[in-house]
């Protein structure tokens, strides 16, 4: 029953107009100051500020994950993997290094169950290689790829954006550079999400 009507809201969200009612400052969304570059060219930005150990990024993932998969061409979603304390580094690390060989979206699923279902230990490099390996992943290029010079670079810039965007929780939507969506339930994030991408839409036309 459970996953029946979570499953309910994800298509409501998905088939849902849009608009959503009136946007109210402070109450839906915040307002980014200073509003950052957007780094998606011609594309309206959507940034998730998330950790797999978070328990509402787990809960908004299913929502976000489908909406991915029908979002606006004129869209694109950027994952950011946040870094509030050395603990969360190793995970950061793994969705960078996942990313690097191809298989991010494969476990992205996986990731999130094995901390939030399977309470698995994912604390240290050795067990994250094991738990992809377990899963397919070559054991080599992954841990090329975790322990790589580049991979720092990676990690700084993770814990850059957070402090430039001013992150204080996950999960965070940032849409364009300019609003900011947290402490929501995942069907009114997903709902405020489509109005704030409206609203940036018609922004951007309003300059052309």
């Amino acid at each position: 029953m459970k996953f029946l009507k979570q499953l309910f809201l994800m298509l409501a969200v998905l088939c849902a107009a849009p608009a959503f009612a009136e946007l109210e400052p402070g109450r839906d969304y915040k307002m980014l100051n200073p509003a950052q570059p957007v780094r998606s060219g011609n594309k309206i930005e959507v940034l998730e500020f998330f950790f797999y150990g978070c328990s509402h990024c787990f809960k908004l993932h299913p929502f976000l994950a489908a909406w991915e998969k029908r979002m606006p061409k004129d869209v694109e979603l950027t994952y950011v993997p946040t870094i509030f304390n050395d603990s969360w580094e190793p995970m950061s690390r793994t969705y960078y290094a996942l990313e690097a060989i191809g298989q991010r979206e494969r476990l992205h699923d996986d990731l999130f169950n094995a901390w939030n279902v399977n309470n698995t230990d994912l604390s240290d490099a050795a067990k994250v290689t094991e738990f992809v390996a377990q899963r397919g992943v070559d054991r080599k290029k992954f841990s090329e790829a975790y322990n790589s010079f580049s991979m720092q670079s990676k990690v700084m810039r993770s814990k850059q954006m957070a402090q430039s965007y001013g992150i204080r929780g996950t999960p965070t939507l940032v849409v364009d550079g300019k609003y900011t969506i947290s402490g929501l339930q995942p069907a009114e994030t997903m709902q405020v999400l489509n109005a704030l991408i409206d609203k940036a839409r018609k922004e951007r036309a309003a300059k052309r």
